[in-house]
């Protein structure tokens, strides 16, 4: 079983792929140590990808490439200059709330960056804002993206752990709130300190001008949202919809989406979803070799045996997930540590929920540090600053992130209030 661990870890530090590294790890042991058949070893990668909540993947994947392409970003940006563009260090402040608006419909940190980054860097450098300081704010909202509903983190993860997706999304929403309460109220200190002015001043024409522009767009999560609560649509019909939607108003309503741009999203999307499903059957064979050898059950024990506090195994959790995240792809993460993780959050009392919600947001933050932070490079690239100063940037606000993990982590009605008012949760 070690060799399993070292060839794992080996593979991933000589910058080879995830998928192969998980892949090749696998088989190593499977077929050269434990002598298993082949065709078990087939079979157990595709039972990972036999999932229908997995059907949901591409077309979130796929509704978030049509928002970026059909011009709705733009509506969006303008919307939030118009809400929060007066306050102090106003397009900071725009910025953390245009991610909002945008994470309900992208899912991904990375949609979120690329999407929205582009305008926001460029509008925040306009008005005197330091490159810097433009891209720390971009990559503390990003992070938002897979906390606030729909959530392609969350499909995996309720998929791995057997966990209602919809309970999931709802639980995403008080977290999301407080990240952009904290997030906010570090741009509004760092407004004062330095001497940061209002951008825009506030009217009630231009808000609601931008608002009616936004209405269409502002309505995909409450179709997302509002038919899994309901009850009319599955996590993966409600994916759909929200391609419907985004179809809808690319060609019709804004007429902004032409028949080239959209084969460039549909090849662009393949291509994200081919990578993902990927990992996902790679990690299923990995996490269920893991499994068969009882290490997941070894580990459990090993760890209970030092506490049984949970909240001492929440924080351990957290400072394990921090440093994976740093190295290895949110969805691989999920993929191979829910399996493992599982077993000792139900022994001492975690809900899955709520764990899902703490679980997704380490990772998020995984995200903006090197070695392997694909936001850090969407960003770098776009502001065209290097790696390092990209990274010095960034690393201030871990503040409000950190402190928001922290309250998410220790109080876990913030997740699991609103799915239990909603009757989503016993």
């Amino acid at each position: 079983m070690p060799i399993l661990i070292f060839v794992f870890f080996a593979t991933l530090l000589a910058g080879i792929p995830v998928f192969i590294a998980l892949a090749f790890s696998s088989l190593l042991y499977t077929h050269f140590i434990a002598g298993i058949p082949d065709f078990v070893i087939l079979h157990r990668m595709a039972g990972g990808l036999d999932s229908f909540p997995l059907l949901a993947v591409p077309f979130f994947i796929l509704a978030g490439n049509l928002m970026n392409s059909a011009g709705i970003t733009n509506r969006i940006y303008d919307f939030a200059v118009a809400t929060c563009g007066w306050m102090k260090g106003g397009l900071a402040h725009v910025n953390i709330f245009g991610s909002v608006i945008f994470a309900g419909m992208s899912g991904t940190a990375i949609a979120d960056a690329a999407g929205l980054g582009t305008i926001e860097i460029k509008a925040m450098q306009d008005h005197g804002y330091s490159t810097e300081f433009s891209v720390g704010v971009t990559a503390a909202s990003a992070t938002l993206g897979p906390i606030i509903p729909p959530s392609l983190p969350f499909v995996i993860y309720g998929m791995m752990g057997n966990v209602s997706i919809g309970a999931l999304f709802l639980g995403g929403f008080i977290p999301g709130a407080v990240m952009t309460l904290f997030m906010m109220l570090y741009v509004s200190y760092v407004a004062r300190r330095y001497g940061m002015g209002r951008d825009q001043a506030f009217r009630w024409s231009t808000l609601g001008r931008t608002f009616i522009a936004a209405l269409p767009p502002l309505m995909t999560p409450a179709i997302i949202i509002g038919g899994m609560t309901f009850g009319w649509f599955t996590p993966t019909e409600a994916a759909i919809a929200a391609c419907a939607w985004a179809l809808i108003l690319g060609i019709f309503l804004y007429r902004s989406l032409s028949l080239k741009q959209f084969y460039k999203v549909t090849m662009d999307t393949i291509e994200t979803t081919a990578g993902v499903l990927l990992i996902v059957a790679a990690a299923s064979l990995f996490g269920w070799v893991l499994t068969t050898t009882r290490l997941t059950e070894a580990g459990a024990e090993a760890l209970l045996q030092l506490t049984d506090n949970k909240y001492i195994i929440l924080l351990l959790i957290n400072v394990l997930l921090l440093v994976i995240g740093c190295f290895l792809e949110p969805i691989a993460s999920i993929s191979i540590l829910v399996p493992v993780l599982m077993p000792i959050i139900l022994k001492v009392g975690i809900h899955p929920v709520h764990f899902g919600v703490v679980m997704t947001l380490n990772l998020m933050i995984g995200l903006l540090h090197p070695p392997l932070g694909m936001v850090l490079f969407v960003l770098s690239r776009i502001a065209k600053l290097s790696i390092e100063r990209t990274t010095m940037a960034i690393l201030p606000w871990l503040i409000p992130l950190l402190m928001s993990l922290i309250a998410i982590t220790l109080i876990p009605e913030l997740t699991l209030w609103l799915p239990r008012t909603m009757g989503m949760l016993k």
